[in-house]
C-alpha cells in the first residue's frame, strides 16, 4: 500500500525546488486568484520553519507589517507557489524558530551566514 501512495505522491512534485533553510530570508512568489483574474502576490521574510517532507512539505515565513507579524505556510511543492527567491542566508542553531514570535526590533533578527 505504501508504494502505491509514494508514487502517486512522486508524481506531484516538483522537479526543480530552490534549496533555502530555516533562518533564510526569502521572497515568495505566490498566484492569488481574485475573481477570473490571476495575479503574482511576493512574501518576503523570514522562514520560520519546514515541516513534514515529500509532497506534504510545508514552509512557514514570518514578515512585519506596519508593526504587527504576520504568518503565512504555503506547501513547497503546490502549484500556486511560483518560485522562491532567496534574499540572504541565516545562521541558526534550530530547526524551529519559534522564539522570535515574542521578539521585536533587533532581536528579532537573525545573523547573516557567509558562503
Amino acid at each position: 500500500m505504501n508504494d502505491i501512495i509514494r508514487s502517486i505522491e512522486a508524481g506531484q512534485l516538483k522537479n526543480e525546488v530552490t534549496e533555502f533553510r530555516v533562518g533564510d530570508t526569502v521572497k515568495v512568489y505566490a498566484k492569488v486568484k481574485e475573481g477570473n483574474r490571476e495575479r503574482t502576490q511576493v512574501f518576503e521574510g523570514i522562514v520560520l520553519k519546514r515541516q513534514n517532507g515529500g509532497a506534504r512539505e510545508t514552509f512557514t515565513v514570518r514578515k512585519s507589517s506596519n508593526g504587527i507579524g504576520v504568518e503565512k505556510t504555503w506547501p513547497l511543492h503546490s502549484p500556486s507557489v511560483e518560485k522562491i527567491e532567496v534574499i540572504r542566508l541565516g545562521k541558526v542553531r534550530r530547526a524551529k524558530l519559534n522564539y522570535l514570535r515574542q521578539r521585536s526590533g533587533k532581536s528579532a533578527k537573525v545573523k547573516e551566514r557567509v558562503k
